[in-house]
């Protein structure tokens, strides 16, 4: 995947609302590129930074993207519903800062694991591939009561019953192995309007029940709040109304935390115009009491 290269989203944003002490421990609990830790590590010349994710992949990219700054950065490799031990493991006890980015990066889309609608090779969306749960069992195995709830739930998709009904009956002939089967099958229920693909909602839901994302955001968040000294700072980008809803009552819910955001913080304009995939970016910052 050389020469392609993952835009982080809301950058300013994050150096101007997440970084509470310049000389701290800062951690980056989805770390994708490198390109948020990056910025942090260039514009604080004095912070230390753990960088986490799940994706070996991704760490790869990062610890090249990131070698000027090898005194500084710590990079581990696992998935952030473990935030705890994974940090406990490298003897912190406590941190003054963390973001969570909750984008699928450039490199998990072009990566050929079944993110794209395109995506010619096996539908497996699994962003830590030491998991067994794939997107092709999800697809493939699920009841058609399964399929449509987690379309409803996870995907808001108003057309769900309509849509698990038609993957039940395409698989009966032969099992879905590919994105861009998934996305025929859905395409042919659902006519597409504008720009956006007809199975974006159900590639979301998808991808969110393959890698447990809300179970694993509540457990890592929760953790984090835990974990902060006072005044540090949480930062969570959602792309979706599930996740943003989820943080907004949870950062109004933790009596150790004050909301800095009482309103999302959304990108600009001319953000959205250099990076579309920006467009849908909310960012929510709370501080620790």
């Amino acid at each position: 995947m050389n020469g392609v290269r993952h835009i982080p989203v809301l950058l300013e944003e994050v150096l101007h609302n997440l970084v509470s002490v310049e000389d701290g421990l800062f951690v980056d609990a989805t770390l994708g590129g490198g390109g948020h830790a990056y910025r942090i590590l260039e514009r604080y010349e004095h912070l230390r930074i753990i960088g986490i994710d799940a994706d070996d992949v991704a760490l790869t990219i990062a610890k090249e993207a990131l070698r000027g700054f090898k005194e500084r950065i710590t990079l581990v490799r696992g998935n952030f519903k473990t935030l705890k031990e994974i940090l406990q493991g490298i003897g912190v006890s406590s941190i003054d800062g963390i973001l969570f980015d909750l984008g699928t990066s450039t490199y998990q889309i072009m990566g050929k694991r079944g993110f794209s609608f395109n995506d010619e090779e096996a539908l497996d969306m699994r962003m830590d591939m030491r998991e067994t749960l794939s997107a092709h069992d999800v697809v493939n195995k699920y009841r058609q009561d399964e399929l449509a709830r987690i379309l409803f739930e996870y995907g808001e998709e108003e057309k769900s019953r309509r849509i698990a009904r038609a993957i039940v009956e395409a698989r009966k002939k032969k099992p879905i192995d590919t994105a861009k089967e998934l996305g025929e099958i859905v395409a042919k229920v659902k006519w597409r309007r504008g720009r956006i693909h007809p199975a974006t909602k159900t590639f979301q839901a998808i991808r969110i029940e393959t890698n447990h994302e809300l179970e694993n955001l509540k457990t890592g968040v929760e953790s984090a709040i835990e974990m902060l000294n006072p005044k540090g700072r949480i930062g969570v980008i959602s792309f979706h109304s599930l996740e943003d809803r989820m943080m907004k009552e949870t950062f109004r819910n933790s009596p150790a935390l004050a909301v800095l955001t009482k309103k999302p913080i959304r990108p600009e304009r001319k953000e959205i115009l250099t990076n579309p995939r920006s467009r849908s970016a909310k960012l929510r910052v709370g501080e620790k009491k």
